[in-house]
């Protein structure tokens, strides 16, 4: 079976393994568990921030990240279809108690303007904003890329404004090897971060947020609030640390392998899909408006292949390591032959 649902499908390589089995532990909930001491350090290294903190998921390090640098009743400012709005079951509202402003786009890139024009006057019956979100790569957006000079320019904002400005980095790792610019040089306007291993890297587990001191200090009150103290959390750290320090260098193949798919794909008279956008390594595209997206991706099924219908008859490919280029190609095959079935 051909999997593209999501490159949160990778299994450990016999490698990872090792470096698990052979992982140093201890007590991370008294910081002192080795393995994740030294993720942290190497991250927040990586990213040229102060601190990290190891968590489960990103989308809890995206909720720390809000609550840390907001206060309940704020606004924050996020893309339309960021995955902070999109897919994080309103957790704003429930955590930092928070509202969110969301602002559309075509890539993921909020129009600067809007995004000045949308912070908060000071009346006392408005809303105060207190942060900017953004989301790079982006997800919805078919794993486009969010450019440094747009960061800047919104970092600029954020600054000019007294805001804090938070990046959802969980597939951060792609931006920066498809523009070759290192990660801190990435995300240096950005107050907070948060990166994921579990996505493209193959890592079985883990998010990391990166920021001040203070910020981090603060975030660990919230996991543990949370419920998301673990223990020796070094057997899972271990494979993060893996996956960062072995898997960087194999994204560029992956954003290959979506191109190739993407170019294949767009042969098909019922298909639509704005190649500008295959950036990295995901390939979104539409069929055709008579075709049941549901039915599409079953009789894909059937034949080896798993998609993701995102709505709107639109579907969505992510590709990782260990899917092959030969499997991109037998998988454009399959999609195109399914249309010609059904059409």
């Amino acid at each position: 079976m051909i999997d593209l649902r999501s490159d949160t499908f990778t299994v450990p390589t016999e490698e990872m393994r090792k470096a698990i089995y052979n992982a140093k532990v201890g007590d991370d909930v008294f910081g002192e568990d080795p393995t994740v001491n030294e993720l942290q350090e190497y991250i927040a290294d990586l990213l040229g921030k102060e601190d990290a903190i190891y968590l489960t998921s990103g989308s809890l390090s995206n909720q720390i990240a809000i609550a840390t640098q907001t206060t309940p009743g704020d606004e924050v400012i996020v893309e339309a279809d960021s995955h902070i709005f999109q897919y994080e079951t309103s957790a704003p509202a429930v955590i930092a108690r928070v509202q969110l402003k969301c602002i559309p786009s075509e890539s993921g890139m909020m129009p600067a303007d809007t995004v000045k024009n949308a912070i908060r006057t000071t009346e006392y019956y408005l809303p105060k904003t207190s942060l900017i979100c953004l989301e790079n790569t982006h997800n919805r957006h078919g794993g486009t890329i969010i450019e440094p000079d747009y960061i800047n320019e919104i970092g600029k904002i954020s600054k000019e404004n007294n805001l804090k400005f938070h990046c959802d980095g969980a597939r951060l790792w792609h931006a920066s090897v498809e523009r070759n610019i290192p990660p801190s040089e990435y995300v240096k306007c950005f107050d907070t971060v948060s990166v994921c291993f579990s996505k493209g890297l193959g890592a079985p587990v883990g998010s990391v947020l990166t920021g001040t001191k203070e910020t981090i200090e603060k975030a660990r009150k919230w996991r543990k609030i949370l419920g998301g103290g673990m223990r020796q959390a070094g057997i899972i750290a271990a494979g993060a640390l893996y996956a960062v320090k072995n898997h960087l260098s194999l994204l560029k193949y992956d954003h290959e392998k979506a191109r190739k798919f993407a170019g294949l794909i767009a042969e098909s008279e019922f298909i639509s899909i704005d190649l500008k956008k295959v950036q990295t390594n995901m390939a979104a595209f539409k069929i055709n408006d008579k075709i049941d997206a549901n039915l599409f991706a079953k009789k894909c099924k059937e034949r080896g292949l798993l998609l993701l219908p995102i709505g709107n008859n639109s579907i969505r490919t992510v590709f990782h390591f260990q899917i092959e280029e030969e499997f991109a190609v037998k998988a454009a095959d399959i999609v195109k032959d399914v249309l010609n079935e059904l059409k």
